[in-house]
């Protein structure tokens, strides 16, 4: 593996639950190896694979049509009526969005038996994305090309005997699927094929792989085939969603294309698929001088050493590679791209009022734009049913994200009156965030987040007609996730995120659109300030005599600490204190992953180290993450979810270095258990590659510029004006730690 076992990871023994399978991806197709030497597993799921709608869903899957209601339901708020968004609604129930599920596993049957596991490993490569597992002289090695988009599995070996299919039978896998199987020797060995249709629906997928047999014999042995006295067996595997039938030969013909070379097969199609995946993982890394004995050990051993910096280096690097692996058609879902169920937890959806968010917050400083692109990918697809949004709830123009997604679906129908979250208005701004911190990064503004962003200000333009007795503007009805004051329904006035969002996008817009910014900034200005509250806290509602409810795993009111910039200690330190205070009275509710790593988040923002230490190691010590390093949202390893395994290298680099267009800050929330370390790669909002070494001696940080920039940089030393030159390379001296 690469750079010894911080690049990778690696266990003693097969995976016996999927949870713990290996994971390969190219951002469409995803693999699960569960590395088997009896039975060689691997589960193929794929990006668009959700089950489509029921009768039933498909009704409560309609857009709500509320707009005629809107002005009685801000009436009543504004007159003091707190339960009124209460009947904002057309009374249907709550009804999730299409769940994601797994498509089929391609089984490799060795022994009728099983085998003595001595010797057996299996690893996964994060930096060449390959899953191999090696067993008394049988190699098995898995990737998913980012290059081909297609399963690559290669197995080697004396005298290979084995049986090859196509298997649906999933835990959860509705019986009433109608399954074809199909399979034909070919030249090279033989085509399978499966289809699946769901019922009552023309919606189907097919999954299609060629198996090229080298030496022995290959012959028909219904559903699949069986291989005898072979050298070696390469498998190409793809998924296809589709109505009507698929072309499985015209498929089959193009996989079979794919072995037309003459290098090695396997070693031509690994090539092409380093090209883009081991240039994009290896961008970033993160050297934190661990033991060499802890970093030799397996990933479950580690685990099991929660405070070992080895584990913390794997962790950072697994969550890089999870997060590559997982973004290309679609960002990650709450299970990236990878599910063993059918019955996937919250319908293995996109969930937009903080899972995604947090998954991708280290898109552009981690220099993966392979991720922003996913992001935006996501975002431009659904702008049309945002639009719908707007209109059906609103009567506005503009667009209005929804709180959850298929990846099909961008229709608010997902909501009840305890989670009413089509009310949330918020959502557009925080999902175009990113992609504006990419713009900032590489200095380009695409056209098309200017485009988002001018059909967001549209919305808030006609939206935000309402004021209250101050003659400032209201956000009625408003809705912060998924809290409500303590003194009053879930619909409100004002949620401190609902302003910090419609200030940034009106300002965003207004930068890219210098014809409309007068207008949009003017329109910001009148948005009341946030409010301290009587504990001395940034209130989750800035309206009058709404109390807050602390015990709460999300930190909505928080935004404009993190994501965002408006509140900070440099330039609003009153409020960073409210904030801070706010933070401090935060209680985890349920536990989540989520919200520990949300927490840590906003206080690496606010220079609070202690605080991220605390709440990182409520993840590190709560057995948070599976042996294949992916995560639970749980403690004790309850519910397979992608939130920490991807949030976590987001959070590492805010503890040591944070960024705007016009400041760089370094080590704001430095942790005691790890003294010293080496960051490179790294990019800064004002256009630098960043390099940053740590010591308890002190340190050097090394910007490479593409722009030319005067920012303000702050040390631990204190704070001064940097000018970078485009092309000049800077060396920035750290002082010693404070002791």
């Amino acid at each position: 593996m690469t750079g010894g076992l911080v690049h990778g990871t690696w266990e003693p023994r097969p995976a016996a639950r999927w949870e713990d399978a290996f994971l390969c991806g190219n951002g469409r197709h995803g693999a699960l190896v569960l590395g088997d030497p009896d039975d060689d597993r691997t589960v193929v799921t794929h990006h668009t694979l959700v089950r489509p709608n029921d009768d039933a869903g498909g009704r409560h899957r309609l857009l709500p049509l509320l707009a005629d209601q809107l002005t009685d339901v801000q009436d009543r708020l504004l007159s003091g009526d707190l339960t009124a968004a209460e009947d904002f609604t057309d009374g249907r129930p709550l009804q999730w969005v299409r769940p994601f599920h797994p498509a089929f596993q391609v089984r490799l049957r060795h022994h009728e038996g099983a085998a003595d596991l001595t010797g057996h490993r299996r690893e996964v490569d994060f930096a060449t994305g390959e899953a191999t597992a090696r067993h008394d002289g049988r190699t098995s090695r898995v990737f998913v090309s980012r290059a081909d988009d297609v399963i690559v599995q290669h197995v080697t070996g004396r005298d290979l005997t084995l049986r090859l299919s196509l298997d649906h039978r999933l835990p959860n896998a509705p019986a009433t699927l109608r399954v074809g199987h199909g399979a034909v020797l070919t030249p090279e060995g033989a085509l399978l094929s499966l289809r699946v249709r769901h019922p009552g629906s023309d919606q189907a997928y097919t999954g299609v792989t060629v198996a090229a047999v080298t030496g022995g014999r290959t012959e028909l042995a219904p559903p699949g085939a069986r291989i005898t006295g072979a050298r070696s067996v390469l498998l190409l595997t793809r998924v296809l969603r589709h109505t009507g039938e698929a072309d499985v030969v015209a498929e089959g013909r193009v996989l079979r294309d794919l072995l037309t070379t003459d290098e090695p097969a396997y070693d031509t199609l690994l090539g092409r698929h380093l090209a883009l995946h081991r240039t994009a993982y290896e961008r970033v890394t993160l050297d934190l001088d661990a033991d060499p004995a802890e970093r030799a050990l397996s990933g479950s051993a580690l685990l099991a050493r929660p405070r070992s910096t080895a584990l913390l280096e794997r962790l950072f690097a697994a969550g890089r590679y999870h997060l590559l692996s997982s973004s290309g058609t679609l960002p990650p879902r709450l299970t990236g791209l990878w599910t063993g169920d059918w019955d996937t937890a919250w319908s293995g959806a996109f969930t937009l009022d903080a899972n995604l968010n947090l998954q991708t917050a280290s898109a552009a400083t981690a220099a993966l734009p392979e991720v922003t692109e996913a992001l935006a990918t996501l975002v431009q697809g659904q702008l049309p049913h945002w639009r719908d949004n707007a209109r059906a709830v609103f009567g506005a123009r503009g667009v209005v994200a929804p709180a959850h997604t298929d990846g099909v679906s961008g229709h608010s129908y997902h909501f009840s009156r305890e989670y009413p979250l089509h009310l949330w208005t918020a959502g557009a701004d925080w999902l175009l965030k990113p992609l504006v911190d990419h713009d900032e990064t590489y200095g380009a503004r695409d056209p098309r987040t200017a485009a988002a962003l001018a059909e967001v200000a549209d919305f808030y333009e006609d939206f935000l007609t309402r004021t209250g007795p101050d003659g400032r503007l209201v956000v009625v009805p408003s809705y912060s996730p998924e809290n409500r004051p303590a003194n009053g329904s879930w619909g409100a006035l004002n949620a401190a995120m609902d302003l910090s969002a419609a200030r940034h996008a009106l300002h965003t817009a207004a930068a890219y659109h210098p014809d409309r910014a007068d207008r949009l900034r003017a329109l910001a200005d009148r948005l009341p300030p946030h409010r301290v509250n009587a504990d001395g806290a940034l209130a989750e509602w800035a309206w009058p005599g709404l109390e807050d409810t602390y015990d709460h795993r999300h930190l909505s009111h928080l935004y404009g600490v993190w994501p965002l910039d408006e509140i900070t200690p440099y330039d609003t330190p009153e409020l960073a204190e409210a904030a801070r205070r706010a933070l401090q009275l935060r209680g985890p509710e349920n536990g989540s992953a989520h919200g520990h790593l949300h927490h840590a988040l906003i206080a690496a923002r606010l220079r609070d180290g202690r605080r991220v230490a605390d709440a990182l190691g409520r993840v590190l010590d709560g057995d948070f993450f599976h042996d294949s390093l992916m995560s639970a949202h749980y403690p004790r390893r309850n519910v397979y979810n992608a939130d920490a395994a991807h949030t976590l290298p987001a959070l590492l680099i805010e503890a040591l270095a944070q960024s705007t267009p016009d400041r760089l800050v370094l080590l704001p929330a430095p942790l005691p258990a790890l003294p010293c370390g080496r960051l490179t790669g790294i990019r800064t909002r004002f256009g630098a590659a960043l390099d940053l070494t740590w010591t308890p001696d002190g340190g050097t940080a090394v910007l490479r510029p593409d722009r030319t920039a005067r920012i303000a940089l702050w040390t631990p030393a204190g704070a001064q004006q940097l000018d970078l030159v485009a092309g000049e390379e800077r060396v920035v001296p750290l002082p010693p730690a404070t002791r």
